[in-house]
């Protein structure tokens, strides 16, 4: 039963995360409930979630995890809804801390992608607002803006088709119009890194840099057609897709029909998210070596409360109405992410985007998820990208 949205705000108004009782024990009945599968595959994931693992992580949601304690680390974050191009934005808006004598900390918008929520985003926040406090300079602090996509989590779907250009603009309204910044910086990967790259494009005069984890493809080689690395790179993410990508084309095509069994089944909900953070995250095959059951509870808990997994998907099914992002000329970074689609991605191919890449990097550490999976990483290199460009 997902929580019923209040009305839009006009301006932004502070937020907090709270369920009510009534969801958390319908949740928590229906996990006690829960059907399982038998595995297809004596290898350990080899078909997909083990459903031994799935019945553990079930049973500590129903019995072990303590949302209320969950909710609370969110709260501690300052959260707001406004409303952005006609529509309900959730974001946390963490100020920096700014010495005495200091510049204005730079505003930096951190984007998400998909199975993700602005979760990924708070353990690098408090490393970028108060760097001082992590072992930084503290002359490197941001004004952290983690908005929650549109139909993700808090956040309600635009009423045009979900493409990444169109969450650029809503992105660039709120950090101009709502929050009234005259310059800002953007970091992002997965979606978010498609958001991040159009914002470069369509806002030079207000985008001070973008800097991404994702690898980033041209779909223009009329000019210039792919060099023998490009190509071999290019082939290779194809061979990969046909076996990673049956979670993508039922999105893509038949959305609403695996979205009536998510919305009705909390197992289902986590085994579909599970899937993905450990296939993509930079874990060696082992979940938990990068995401503790709890982490992964408070992220199907928002999925499951707010009702959202289905409005998720509409990204995939818009994909198509996705259109070439035109030449990068602002400042340009690329921390590359560790994880199989990426492999042996050429710079080349980045250059074909940037017109301006400063920054290359490839640290072999951190997946799909780099934010919350190597924070320090992430500030780190989020720092010395944007120093010269304050």
């Amino acid at each position: 039963m997902p929580v019923p949205k209040e009305p839009m705000p006009a301006e932004p108004v502070p937020f907090r995360t709270s369920v009510p009782d009534d969801v958390l024990n319908d949740l928590r009945t229906r996990l006690k409930r829960t059907l399982f599968t038998q595995p297809s595959d004596s290898t350990y994931w080899a078909a997909g979630v083990d459903p031994g693992y799935l019945r553990d992580l079930v049973a500590h949601w129903a019995d072990g995890f303590d949302w209320r304690a969950a909710e609370a680390r969110l709260n501690a974050f300052p959260q707001y809804v406004a409303e952005v191009a006609g529509r309900r934005v959730h974001f946390v808006h963490l100020r920096g801390r700014r010495p005495d004598g200091a510049p204005a900390p730079l505003p930096l918008v951190l984007s998400h992608g998909w199975p993700s929520s602005f979760v990924e985003m708070l353990r690098v926040a408090g490393r970028l607002a108060d760097p001082g406090a992590h072992g930084g300079d503290p002359a490197d602090a941001f004004d952290v803006v983690i908005p929650s996509l549109p139909g993700f989590v808090h956040s309600e779907l635009p009423r045009e088709p979900f493409t990444r250009r169109g969450v650029a603009e809503i992105w660039h309204e709120l950090m101009t119009g709502t929050l009234g910044y005259e310059r800002f910086g953007a970091f992002g990967g997965d979606i978010g890194g498609g958001v991040t790259q159009w914002l470069g494009a369509l806002y030079p005069r207000t985008v001070a840099g973008v800097h991404v984890t994702s690898a980033v493809i041209t779909e223009e080689f009329d000019a210039e057609p792919p060099t023998a690395e490009e190509r071999s790179y290019l082939d290779a993410l194809a061979a990969y897709d046909v076996g990673d990508q049956g979670y993508s084309e039922i999105m893509c095509t038949r959305p609403d029909t695996i979205a009536a069994a998510l919305m009705d089944s909390p197992a289902g909900l986590v085994a579909w998210i599970a899937d993905k953070y450990r296939d993509w995250s930079d874990c060696g095959g082992d979940l938990e070596a990068r995401w503790d059951k709890d982490t992964l509870l408070t992220v199907a808990t928002l999925y499951w409360a707010t009702g959202s997994i289905g409005s998720s998907f509409r990204q995939y099914y818009d994909y198509p109405r996705n259109k070439p992002v035109p030449p990068i000329t602002v400042p340009g970074a690329i921390t590359l992410s560790h994880e199989p689609a990426f492999a042996d991605y050429p710079r080349s191919l980045a250059e074909r985007a940037f017109t301006d890449l400063r920054h290359w990097s490839t640290p072999k550490r951190g997946g799909h998820f780099m934010a919350h999976e190597e924070p320090e990483q992430v500030a780190r290199e989020l720092r010395t990208f944007f120093r010269p460009l304050r």
